[in-house]
């Protein structure tokens, strides 16, 4: 552990990839203390800090924002939320199945909570020395690499997930030149949000959840100011714009 560690916060940290990424952090001792919000609070390993927060409700992510500044600066925060299913919301395979109350609950989880979360976070990172800000997006977000179609709602909100990313990390390196914003594309991974298209969990090219915190944490720590903006694949390759 260095001399004076920066805080780490892991947002949605009762999925299956967010439990993975507090554990690992915990294991690494890099960071201290490690943070792990969301809306359940499961066990979490010793040491670590848990408090609730609703992407939904401004006033929660507020209210966590302050908790942690209190600890002092922090230098890793990730956004390990998203849907892409729920009860009366499933991806659309045509443009017919649109509807405009699923299309809002997809970029309310997708896109207007990390945006928010960023809004009140991204103050508490360390004004010098290396900080990131990360958030989990997917190669479905990505225009250019988009062939197959479909998924509108998902597609578009990790899209738009993409672009405010990319507009952050320019106003966030005027006053943090250190600093590091991207988004994260998991794999497929075996959890809540990928069973019902992807029911084997043993499956050839599926990872389980603390492989792709594993390969996160590793791209994460492999980055630097040149490449804040982009969007980073589990095996360190950039996802297209």
């Amino acid at each position: 552990m260095t001399a004076n560690p920066t805080s780490a916060v892991v947002i949605g940290a009762s999925g299956g990839i967010g439990q993975a990424l507090v554990s690992r952090l915990a294991a690494d001792e890099t960071y201290a203390p490690i943070f792990a919000l969301s809306r359940a609070q499961p066990p979490a390993p010793p040491g670590v800090r848990t408090q609730a927060i609703d992407l939904g409700d401004e006033a929660s992510i507020a209210a966590a924002a302050a908790t942690v500044g209190a600890a002092g600066p922090v230098g890793l925060i990730i956004v390990a939320t998203g849907i892409l299913h729920q009860d009366g919301v499933s991806p659309e395979k045509t443009f017919r199945a649109l509807d405009p109350a699923t299309m809002a609950a997809v970029f309310a989880v997708n896109t207007i909570g990390p945006a928010l979360v960023a809004k009140h976070f991204v103050p508490l990172l360390a004004r010098q020395g290396r900080c990131v800000f990360a958030a989990l997006s997917a190669r479905v977000g990505s225009i250019e690499d988009n062939r197959l179609g479909g998924w509108y709602a998902y597609r578009a909100s990790k899209a738009a997930l993409n672009q405010i990313l990319r507009t952050l990390s320019i106003e966030v390196a005027r006053i943090r030149p250190d600093a590091l914003v991207v988004g994260l594309h998991p794999g497929t991974v075996a959890s809540n949000l990928s069973r019902p298209f992807r029911p084997d969990p043993k499956a050839e090219g599926i990872l389980q959840p603390e492989a792709s915190a594993a390969h996160l944490l590793r791209v994460l720590g492999a980055l630097d100011a040149k490449d804040t903006g982009g969007v980073f694949a589990w095996d360190g390759t950039r996802v297209p714009a």
